[in-house]
């Protein structure tokens, strides 16, 4: 499901920057003397997109000009924070392992995950756990997601991850340090029935 939404997502982002350049660069070109097509929204340098007929048109109707701009600046939000998830990054592709020799080598982001996650699960307490890397390659961040059992204490739970599964993580990849945010949820369960 992730594939096909990465697809289209950017299937609609080549689209959109498509239409941005050609109108963009249609305005540039003219602007700078180019003769435009007969069929263009303008004629020529001196030309200008929205007239003043246009503009005085609805000059009397108090309402539209407040939700024209309303409805320009609920775009540029939604641009901008599309932009912005765009840029950030949610998991770790890779992991910079210092080798010692200057080299270095990459360790995938989903293979450390994984293994983190599964020592986690073998804590006692511990029915699932789910393992999350993001931030830089050279210094990354872990969040730890796990559901505890009916049993579980979690201070228990936390000191152990911290002190096994965390800390061979952070060995076994060379790094000096790695901050982790620790969800605990309790897992749902029957009351039990007292006869």
């Amino acid at each position: 499901m992730s594939a096909m939404l990465r697809t289209v997502n950017r299937v609609l982002l080549a689209l959109a920057g498509l239409v941005l350049l050609v109108l963009g660069g249609s305005v540039l070109a003219i602007g700078l003397g180019a003769s435009p097509p007969s069929w263009w929204i303008h004629d020529s340098r001196h030309d200008v997109l929205v007239s003043a007929a246009d503009r005085a048109r609805w000059r009397d109707e108090g309402w539209f000009w407040p939700v024209v701009i309303a409805v320009l600046a609920v775009l540029l939000l939604l641009s901008l924070w599309w932009l912005s998830a765009q840029l950030r990054r949610r998991r770790l592709a890779e992991v910079l392992v210092d080798t010692g020799d200057g080299e270095g080598a990459l360790l995938r982001g989903r293979a450390m995950e994984n293994v983190l996650a599964a020592e986690a699960e073998t804590l006692d307490g511990v029915e699932r756990a789910r393992a999350v890397l993001t931030g830089r390659r050279s210094a990354p961040q872990a969040r730890v997601d796990a559901v505890l059992a009916p049993h579980a204490a979690p201070a228990d739970v936390l000191h152990d991850l911290s002190a096994r599964p965390l800390t061979h993580a952070r060995d076994s990849a060379g790094l000096k340090s790695l901050p982790t945010t620790v969800r605990l949820r309790a897992l749902k369960h029957h009351a039990e029935r007292v006869n």
